[in-house]
């Protein structure tokens, strides 16, 4: 059995374990407390990079494309992410507009390119600049993109309007459903098996 020159504490009682190499479908679990300590991941390198780029894609068509599209006697309006946002920052609760910016834009596309970053380094076998901190901001990245949130949010709004007006989807918010699918994919995912690469001399492949 494969073995890392580096140590794995479980999370519910604390104790240490040297880690070891598991295949698909196994789970490394605690024998004091049987919790889980780490999965195998089920996506290698190439799969997950290329869910990485297609995240990016459905971000940019979130951001860029109208979310909903009202109608009223005739008057048409459309508003994208980014236009609901500007609209709370000029309003005041400009404190709601920044933690909303942040949580729905700046919180994904920051995971989706430091994500891609390391994942680029690792389809070649290598160990990207700056790893162990990319690693620790992916983590501490994570309760922070709420996507979900404004997701449920819009249909809310959305089911509301519809009542007195004439509320249409817009290309945006199938970019944000798809975008929210994904990010549960590639940024919730165990990614202690990446750790694997640091404990690697450069230049040697990775596998998942």
């Amino acid at each position: 059995m494969k073995t890392y020159p580096y140590l794995i504490a479980c999370e519910h009682c604390d104790t240490v374990y040297q880690r070891f190499a598991v295949t698909s479908g196994e789970v490394a679990r605690c024998r004091r407390c049987s919790a889980a300590l780490y999965r195998a991941s089920l996506l290698d390198v190439d799969r997950w990079l290329a869910l990485t780029v297609a995240s990016a894609i459905a971000f940019v068509i979130a951001n860029a494309c109208p979310v909903i599209r009202i109608s009223v006697h005739g008057r048409h309006n459309e508003a994208t992410l980014w236009d609901a946002i500007a609209a709370l920052a000029h309003s005041s609760a400009f404190p709601i507009a920044a933690l909303a910016a942040f949580s729905i834009i700046v919180a994904p596309v920051l995971q989706i390119a430091l994500l891609g970053w390391v994942l680029g380094f690792a389809r070649v076998g290598r160990r990207s600049p700056g790893f162990s901190q990319v690693m620790r901001l992916l983590i501490h990245l994570r309760p922070w993109c709420m996507v979900e949130v404004c997701m449920l949010g819009t249909l809310v709004a959305a089911i509301k309007l519809s009542s007195f007006l004439q509320v249409l989807p817009g290309v945006g918010i199938w970019g944000m459903a798809v975008l929210m699918a994904l990010l549960a994919l590639i940024a919730n995912r165990d990614m202690r098996w990446l750790w694997d690469l640091a404990a690697q001399p450069q230049g040697n492949g990775v596998r998942a």
